[in-house]
């Protein structure tokens, strides 16, 4: 999964646009925007955040740089832990050739100590969209954890697994009907990088464009 590799297997997939929503960081999605850009592929800059609340959250921002914001301030609440590499694997970070420029030591598989509320403000802040992400799993998901998806939070899109039957889960959470859907690779190799699953009409291909969908 180095930028190179996840940019010209997404290519191969014919796909037009790509987020980068790693757990808790954002250290290597500039390297993968900027192969992105030479490419020719979007590739939207974002994060999957893990809540106090163990809710995994799909954030995508509109620019690399209030990523960034949004990185260093999760990292700030970050369970102050080592990574193990023994158990955990290495964290490896890297530029956009493909060079190891270094090693996240923090311990990034856990949860944060952000709760649902501030994180969806912070990043809504930023010019961000929140996505509760694979809301169909049991585990990590905002409906399983919280038994529903909360109005308050006034989410236009919910994100489903890959192997999720959406009509199947719909019959048995007909509340969920007002919301529209995208179903997302969450690949974390690279023979799991999906092909086209969802479309969407944007007036110009740009991050922007892409994300105010999503608002």
């Amino acid at each position: 999964m180095t930028p190179n590799n996840i940019v010209h297997m997404a290519l191969i997939k014919g796909l037009d646009a790509i987020a980068i929503t790693d757990h808790n960081s954002a250290s290597n999605v500039e390297a993968v925007m900027q192969v992105g850009s030479r490419e020719g592929l979007l590739v939207v800059p974002g994060m999957e955040l893990c809540t106090a609340e163990e809710i995994h959250l799909a954030c995508l921002f509109p620019t690399i740089e209030k990523t960034l914001r949004f990185h260093n301030y999760v990292y700030e609440y970050l369970i102050p832990l080592d990574n193990r590499e023994d158990i955990f694997g290495s964290q490896i970070l890297m530029d956009s050739y493909d060079n190891e420029i270094g090693r996240e030591n923090k311990m990034l598989s856990g949860a944060s100590r952000l709760d649902v509320h501030t994180a969806i403000s912070i990043v809504r802040e930023l010019g961000g969209v929140v996505l509760p992400a694979h809301v169909n799993r049991q585990s990590y998901s905002m409906l399983n954890t919280l038994g529903a998806i909360p109005e308050e939070y006034g989410f236009k899109y919910l994100e489903c697994s890959k192997n999720c039957n959406l009509e199947l889960f719909l019959q048995e959470h007909e509340e969920l009907k007002e919301y529209e859907f995208i179903k997302s690779s969450d690949a974390h190799f690279l023979s799991e990088i999906l092909d086209k699953e969802v479309f969407v009409d944007v007036e110009d291909k740009n991050i922007e464009a892409l994300i105010s969908i999503f608002r």
